[in-house]
């Protein structure tokens, strides 16, 4: 049984094969918006069923599934939950191990029930957030947490993910342990939890509906998609001068160090499809910059599980290549966090580009919050002309909003290397941080 597969499925297909076993069963938590699902091409190779909340009105070949379905595979018994609220056809999976007992041992939330975060409600077409958050309540306190307190909970994603506030890194914990610690399960009373879930609300990337409804139709096979040009550097010269944009996947460091003009840093060393999809949307046709043909091929397959398909060329030859044939690059001024207190002093302005629970939770005293995430909409209010630092929890995504400051002509931005947690290390020495 495969639950929630992404999009390049090989992974799958090779466990499978190295056990001996077949792939028979194959359950989707709910419509994800943040990543396009390998659920309908899986299901063509192995010729397994696919099983899907009743709500989500799939167009692909599936059984719909309701409270009380429930099938065995091997020696484990799933018994499937409704639980709407994240989405209106969510599902969670409860697992009996029958060697051990035919009690509870586990449940796949998706994302229902994140480690120290629920689902956020503001992703369905057909239900404001309002009602799914009520929806979300009453799955989570009507069923969740009438599991055992031992029961073992695996969630859909982790810490950073886009679909919930402020996840816990971990990747497993239990149904006592998110009783007495996720926020969101403290709050008392179903109006303070559907006020407290649908106030300050998220920035939704673009990406997330088409996602949904890629994964409600199925997405065409990785193998279907047509092949990358390699591109010379004439020829990407005289694209970025028609409009194309240029997606440098390369670290921060080497970035900062130089890059193509006009070009956009997402490292793949971190969040790097989910940012791609959400600044870039998944109708861009970037040309993409790597280190080398096993990381161009990295970042097409990163770019595809969120159905960014249509890579229009590889810079061939990557930055050496561009320099070799005579073209000029561009750089990122850096600095550490000692460096930016001292130019503090002298008045420098400071851009903090983290998420708001992060900002909310400390921050450097005199700076000014605009999120990264809020970039795709519109880029902050600066002088294009003032130095401004920019920085971020560590240093990625810092790069990131300033190579799109510098792509839209803001030419005196500067990246703090480290970012937040270097400062917080600056501390000892004095530095400011507002509570």
């Amino acid at each position: 049984m495969v639950v929630d597969p992404q999009r390049d499925i090989d992974l799958y297909v090779k466990i499978a094969r190295e056990h001996g076993l077949r792939i028979r069963h194959i359950f989707e938590t709910h419509l994800h918006a943040d990543f396009v699902s390998g659920h309908v091409e899986l299901a063509a190779q192995s010729g397994a069923t696919i099983y899907m909340g009743a709500e989500a009105h799939a167009t692909f070949a599936h059984t719909p599934v309701k409270d009380g379905f429930t099938l065995q595979a091997g020696r484990c018994r799933v018994s499937v939950l409704e639980t709407p609220g994240h989405t209106p056809e969510g599902i969670c999976l409860v697992l009996a191990d029958l060697d051990r007992s035919p009690e509870p041992w586990a449940v796949l939330t998706g994302d229902t029930l994140f480690l120290g975060d629920v689902g956020r409600p503001d992703l369905s077409r057909t239900h404001t957030p309002e009602q799914l958050a009520g929806m979300l309540y009453d799955s989570l306190h009507g069923k969740l947490m009438k599991l055992p307190d031992s029961t073992l909970v695996y969630p859909a994603h982790g810490a950073g993910s886009l679909c919930g506030r402020n996840m816990r890194a971990e990747s497993s914990s239990t149904i006592g342990t998110e009783r007495l610690t996720n926020y969101a399960l403290q709050i008392a009373g179903r109006d303070a939890f559907i006020h407290e879930l649908t106030a300050n609300a998220q920035v939704k990337p673009q990406y997330f509906q088409e996602d949904a409804e890629i994964n409600r139709q199925g997405a065409a096979p990785l193998g279907a998609l047509a092949a990358v040009p390699r591109l010379s550097p004439a020829e990407v010269k005289a694209r970025i001068e028609q409009g194309a944009i240029v997606l440098d996947t390369r670290p921060p460091e080497k970035f900062a160090a130089g890059h193509l003009p006009g070009s956009i840093n997402i490292a793949l060393s971190g969040q790097f499809a989910s940012w791609a999809g959400a600044l870039l949307g998944t109708q861009a046709r970037p040309i993409l910059v790597a280190e080398s043909d096993e990381k161009l091929a990295e970042a097409r397959t990163r770019l595809a599980r969120v159905g960014l398909d249509n890579v229009s060329g590889e810079l061939a030859g990557g930055v050496e290549g561009w320099t070799q044939a005579g073209f000029t690059l561009e750089q990122l001024p850096q600095i550490t966090a000692t460096e930016l207190a001292a130019r503090i002093r002298e008045g420098l302005r400071v851009l903090d580009v983290r998420r708001q629970a992060e900002w909310q939770a400390g921050h450097i005293e005199g700076a000014e919050w605009y999120a990264l995430d809020q970039f795709a909409e519109a880029l902050p209010h600066l002088k294009k002309d003032a130095p401004v630092a920019v920085h971020c929890a560590g240093g990625y995504r810092s790069a990131i909003a300033c190579s799109l400051l510098q792509k839209a002509g803001y030419r005196n931005v500067i990246n703090v290397m480290g970012g937040y947690d270097a400062w917080r290390k600056e501390l000892q020495a004095g530095a400011p941080v507002a509570p």
